[in-house]
């Protein structure tokens, strides 16, 4: 499945991208009797997630998408959600090629840092340079969406804690890091630095993670592209990881790093694109 958070009338709801277009979750609501989280985090919590996916499964194929639908070409796209618990950076998880990736110490550990919520923009919104840099990157990224509370939980039954995938665009301060590694959460952490979206696709929906292609694009013209093969450490690794130093909650987001950066100025548009994902894009003021 496909899911979609889009403004209509001022306000953020749930949809669910189907073949005739986008069928809102508050239009199903209406049409079965149901009381669905029309909000994708509220959605994604106390197990809503997993039963909202069998009941919409088992409708009937002729009564599905029901007949309100919104064209995903009019649809005005907002952040998945808002204010998720934590936002959880990898660094440097791409190798250069196979026989990097063969070399890789499996005892490594990855780089990590952190992203406020207040950081997070959607589809469309403008990424701005703040006046304490003058060099910022954009990255773009696969994200991991955790879907059930974790802890403790080994590389072989991570997959079952995922929610899904996206789209993600990791902004950083580039010059603010290089002045001390120490500074790299705070290089991060500007307002509008992290743009979320705009689809979540759960894993039934993508098949193999590790043949994505993922790819930073500038002004149209790919900056770097490399598939998800490449990278030291796979999303269930990084679940696995990550849990066995905190609990993870359902909303939590876990970044798996980047192909490669691209340096972003005034009116520029950057893009995330990665295979079966509708591209998420940003402008830079």
């Amino acid at each position: 499945m496909k899911f979609v958070t889009v403004s209509i009338d001022n306000r953020q709801t749930l949809g669910i991208v189907a073949p005739q277009g986008i069928v809102l979750v508050e239009t199903l609501n209406r049409a079965y009797g149901k009381q669905w989280s029309t909000d994708l985090f509220r959605l994604l919590q106390d197990g809503e997630w997993e039963r909202f996916r069998a009941w919409y499964g088992e409708l009937p194929v002729n009564v599905t998408p029901v007949p309100e639908t919104l064209a995903e070409e009019e649809a005005k796209y907002a952040p998945l959600y808002r204010h998720p618990r934590k936002i959880w950076g990898v660094g440097f998880n791409y190798t250069a090629d196979e026989e990097a990736l063969a070399a890789v110490d499996r005892g490594e550990e990855p780089v990590g840092f952190m992203k406020p919520d207040t950081s997070l923009i959607g589809y469309g919104d403008a990424i701005v340079i703040p006046p304490q840099s003058e060099r910022v990157i954009a990255e773009a990224e696969l994200a991991i969406v955790v879907g059930r509370t974790c802890r403790d939980v080994e590389e072989r039954d991570a997959a079952s804690f995922i929610a899904g995938y996206t789209t993600v665009l990791d902004m950083g301060a580039d010059d603010i890091h290089a002045r001390n590694p120490r500074y790299l959460t705070r290089s991060k952490s500007f307002d509008t630095f992290f743009s979320f979206g705009p689809e979540l696709l759960t894993p039934d929906e993508i098949g193999d993670v590790s043949l994505l292609a993922v790819s930073t694009v500038l002004n149209g013209e790919v900056v770097s592209c490399k598939r998800t093969a490449l990278m030291r450490f796979q999303p269930e690794w990084l679940v696995s990881f990550h849990s066995k130093f905190m609990t993870l909650l359902p909303g939590d987001v876990i970044l798996t790093g980047t192909p490669g950066a691209a340096v972003i100025r005034q009116g520029d548009r950057v893009e995330c694109r990665i295979d079966g994902f509708k591209a998420l894009q940003n402008p830079v003021r």
